[in-house]
């Protein structure tokens, strides 16, 4: 990021979580859980692509909702935490972690 973080008041994490069910639902991913934080998120999908094109598709629409179209190189991490869940154990523990391991519950979904 060129700037500071972009801090998400329950406002803009609301918006930020329908984004990111609207993407999945538009792409025909399955959203398995999200948890909308203050200053970054946390989602677990069921998809048939790689996790670096989800990362980029929520990173679109969320910026699009939130109308930071023009900020997004300086809003976005570079990158983001992407991994694969292969087994029904790992993507149980994915799930948990996302939904209750994060602090105070902020922006949840729980497919």
């Amino acid at each position: 990021m060129i700037n500071g973080a972009y801090l998400l008041d329950s406002e803009r994490r609301a918006v930020g979580l329908r984004a990111i069910v609207e993407v999945c639902r538009h792409r025909g991913w399955i959203l398995l859980a999200a948890h909308v934080r203050t200053a970054h998120l946390h989602v677990v999908v069921n998809a048939e692509i790689g996790p670096e094109r989800i990362l980029n598709a929520l990173k679109s629409y969320s910026s699009r909702a939130l109308n930071l179209d023009s900020l997004v190189d300086r809003q976005w991490a570079r990158h983001g935490s992407t991994r694969y869940l292969w087994t029904s154990d790992q993507i149980n523990n994915a799930v948990r972690y996302v939904i209750s391991k994060q602090g105070e519950p902020m922006a949840i979904y729980a497919g």
